[in-house]
């Protein structure tokens, strides 16, 4: 089979890219529960704590990660398939390091039901929005200058509210969760037009990765309520 970008690949080669794609979703979710685990059993509690607990630590930890994401990327796409991997294993590794205070605090505050309650919403929202972006004939490249921008101005944000000490509130997390669900379904409509068929690695890591965020930010919003 020749590495052909999918829009132009015959329809059993867009079937094939698009099976493998969305199994290593399932794949990498499956691998962030099993890490996640790992970590909350094994990472002492002071540690964690120290996550959340300085502001300057976690502004280190977020510049770790938007720079190891970049990295994580490229290697997703690379040619060699242990590279790439690689490159997912190693975001999966990023996001499971990331989400720990979160999901430390949230099983404190409401034990796992609320992180369970949070995984179905996030996974009735990718499927829905994946079956908008596969069935309608709309084109949704308007969205990205929307994404870049809206991204730009929500990490700004974040990163004044970690130096400042302010709160960002229930309604940016609102905001987000509405970012990251236009994201989702840009990111979706596109695949055909941004990977060549042996490139679903790749595909799968931008997906998870957005599926992150909204995850993020819908537990987020359960917890505000709880709290």
């Amino acid at each position: 089979m020749t590495n052909v970008l999918v829009a132009h690949s015959s329809d059993v080669e867009k079937a094939n890219f698009y099976k493998k794609t969305y199994l290593h979703v399932a794949l990498s979710i499956l691998a962030f529960i099993g890490v996640e685990t790992v970590l909350l059993n094994v990472v002492p509690v002071e540690l964690i704590a120290m996550m959340f607990g300085q502001k300057y630590t976690w502004l280190l930890i977020i510049g770790v990660f938007w720079l190891a994401s970049i990295l994580a990327n490229k290697w997703s796409l690379s040619q060699s398939k242990s590279i790439q991997y690689l490159g997912l294993g190693f975001y999966i590794l990023l996001e499971a390091v990331i989400f720990l205070p979160l999901i430390y605090i949230a099983v404190l505050q409401a034990g796992t039901v609320v992180i369970y309650q949070a995984a179905m919403l996030t996974i009735a929202m990718f499927a829905g929005i994946s079956a908008v972006a596969f069935t309608s004939k709309r084109d949704f490249s308007f969205l990205r200058n929307i994404i870049i921008i809206g991204g730009f101005i929500s990490l700004g944000l974040i990163v004044g509210g970690i130096i400042f000490g302010f709160n960002l509130g229930l309604w940016f997390s609102v905001l987000m969760v509405i970012l990251a669900s236009a994201t989702i379904l840009y990111q979706t409509s596109k695949l055909k037009d941004s990977y060549t068929t042996d490139q679903y690695v790749g595909a799968s890591l931008q997906l998870f990765a957005s599926i992150m965020l909204l995850f993020w930010y819908i537990l987020r919003i359960l917890m505000s309520r709880r709290s």
